[in-house]
């Protein structure tokens, strides 16, 4: 019985903690925007330039020859 003067005073100081940092969240302004990153994934980027990783091996051989 006497491990509850323990627990209840822990379990009020996280719920308080908990809520700080709730407070924190939303005044920072963490949940402005949550539809955003949703649509950006599905917006196409049309401009899309490839990178070198891109190139098949043999493209990459036959640009070093082009080069020689």
């Amino acid at each position: 019985m006497e491990i509850l003067y323990l627990l209840i005073p822990m379990s009020v100081a996280l719920v308080a903690v908990i809520a700080l940092a709730l407070l924190w969240a939303v005044k920072s302004g963490q949940f402005e925007d949550m539809e955003g990153p949703a649509h950006r994934i599905l917006m196409d980027e049309d401009d899309a330039v490839p990178e070198k990783s891109d190139i098949t091996t043999s493209q990459y051989r036959d640009e070093a020859k082009e080069n020689k």
